[in-house]
């Protein structure tokens, strides 16, 4: 059995159209980075898409860490944390697997 197509993505492997994105995108998408995604996955990506709704920006990784702590709480509101889960560069690459655009400030 193939893979299901993805969506057209930028040259960096985020969505070039964010109406694309639903659930099994993301698990293609976290595929495509070789993060199998869990309950604590999905939970950030939660945040990150109620973060882009509210702000209509994808958050840097400092504006993550602070939502995360709000939101969550201190402990999954660690930089520590977010790296378990998205490794390299949680901001860039949970914005990605969760549909929305690159943050700005991400390389």
């Amino acid at each position: 059995m193939s893979a299901p197509t993805l969506p057209a993505l930028t040259e960096e492997g985020f969505l070039v159209n964010q109406t694309d994105w639903n659930p099994s995108v993301a698990e293609e998408l976290a595929r495509a980075e070789a993060i199998n995604l869990s309950e604590a996955h999905w939970e950030i990506i939660a945040l990150l898409r109620e973060y882009y709704a509210t702000y209509d920006s994808s958050p840097a990784m400092r504006a993550l860490v602070k939502f995360c702590t709000l939101r969550l709480d201190e402990d999954k509101g660690r930089s520590i944390y977010l790296l378990k889960l998205f490794p390299g560069s949680p901001a860039k690459l949970a914005s990605k697997i969760a549909g929305l655009p690159k943050p700005a400030n991400c390389l």
